[in-house]
């Protein structure tokens, strides 16, 4: 796909996506999140999200939230471990007016005390009803299990006393440590020229001041693998089982998302589905995910199950683990799974949102966009031997950590 990257003199990057589509999407990304909080400000990457939406230098709640919306757009944002992200999908006349509204609430948001404290107790509110839901609270959980010392392990919506603990100077703080103007991408794909895109954006984004601070993480240790069970007064058991894994930038990274394909990913033809939800009807729900992360990844599996099927539920997975590992890949199988994930990657980018989203990150972890050729190559690089390596390591369960959510009565 066609793009073009220019950066402005204070550091942040720009990415053009041309696109002959009446609907435009845009977001900006920058490269900080949940992982760069001190441990007695969890949650804060996350109220700050929340707050750039509530008052600015010129405009209120309402005019922020309407500026887009009034012109049948749609605006949202979102925070991860490492990002934060707001985005737009709009007609193509309104490139400056999303534009400016980005400028507006990321760069000019003046974090006000009564919204903060209007907007701690939605945030308490989400954080209650993500618990009251055993199969969203268990990853979080596992990844604190996982990462036990680190701030991956951190919930990003933090907890209700960290939360109340937040205050201005934090917010500011945490801005000036983490918004590197170098590590801002913002982007668009759109039916608009290099020039004209590159001139409403430097309008818009060249008058930021660079801040070019140097940004220290800590790289997470492999902690010991730690089978736990926590009794809940909850319906049906709930389990999470995996290990760290690669990073964006190892070699197998390629092949474990292969290898995660196959086993739990989307679809309903993969191993995991086919024989606990399918052959035995054990779980209405089964499947796993590799998150990839700037220097380690996850890899996890989920499924929730009554209590009474859940052994034979950790038997059978146990059994399709060894069958992988003890008998590696055909290149015919080899080539069905990489021929699915092919496909599946070619329709996802029809979703333009998140391809302009996932472009954005790219240009972040990489300094580069690979088009879908370069992708699908090093998805038909992988060889049989590489899965077969990526198997034994990943699905070693002497190395696997498993958390589970048991029911139990009132």
């Amino acid at each position: 796909m066609e793009y073009n990257v220019h950066t402005l003199s204070n550091g942040i990057r720009l990415l053009h996506v041309p696109s002959a589509s009446a609907i435009s999407h845009a977001c900006i990304i920058i490269n900080s999140g949940s992982r760069d909080e001190d441990e007695k400000q969890m949650g804060l990457a996350h109220f700050i999200e929340h707050l750039i939406f509530k008052r600015t230098e010129k405009r209120n709640t309402n005019q922020i939230l309407t500026r887009l919306e009034s012109i049948g757009a749609d605006l949202n944002a979102y925070t991860t471990k490492e990002y934060t992200c707001i985005h737009a999908s709009f007609l193509n006349p309104y490139l400056d007016r999303t534009l400016e509204l980005f400028n507006d609430i990321v760069f000019h948001s003046i974090f006000p005390e009564d919204e903060m404290e209007k907007e701690k107790g939605v945030i308490l509110d989400e954080i209650t009803s993500y618990l009251d839901q055993p199969e969203e609270a268990i990853n979080d959980d596992f990844e604190d299990q996982l990462f036990a010392g680190h701030p991956f392990g951190r919930n990003i919506l933090g907890t209700p006393e960290t939360v109340n603990a937040l205050n201005r100077t934090d917010i500011l703080n945490f801005i000036k440590a983490n918004y590197k103007t170098d590590e801002i991408v913002v982007a668009v794909i759109g039916n608009y020229s290099l020039n004209k895109f590159v001139k409403i954006s430097a309008k818009h984004f060249e008058s930021v001041p660079a801040n070019l601070t140097v940004k220290t993480r800590v790289t997470p240790i492999i902690n010991a693998a730690q089978k736990v069970v926590v009794n809940k007064q909850i319906s049906q058991a709930h389990v999470m089982m995996g290990t760290q894994a690669y990073s964006l930038h190892h070699p197998y990274k390629a092949g474990l998302l292969l290898l995660n394909n196959m086993l739990g990913g989307t679809g309903m033809s993969s191993i995991l589905n086919l024989q606990i939800r399918e052959k035995y009807g054990i779980a209405y729900t089964i499947e796993s995910n590799y998150s990839p992360l700037s220097d380690t990844g996850i890899f996890a599996l989920y499924f929730g199950t009554d209590q009474e099927k859940l052994g034979k539920a950790f038997s059978l997975i146990s059994k399709e683990f060894k069958k992988i590992k003890d008998n590696p890949l055909t290149e015919i199988q080899l080539q069905k799974a990489k021929n699915k994930f092919i496909g599946q990657i070619a329709l996802g980018e029809e979703n333009r949102i998140g391809l302009i989203i996932s472009m954005a990150k790219s240009l972040i972890d990489y300094n580069r966009i690979d088009d879908l050729e370069t992708v699908f190559n090093k998805i038909r690089a992988v060889s049989t031997a590489d899965m077969a390596n990526i198997a034994n390591e990943i699905l070693d369960e002497s190395k696997l950590s498993s958390l589970t959510f048991y029911p139990v009565e009132d």
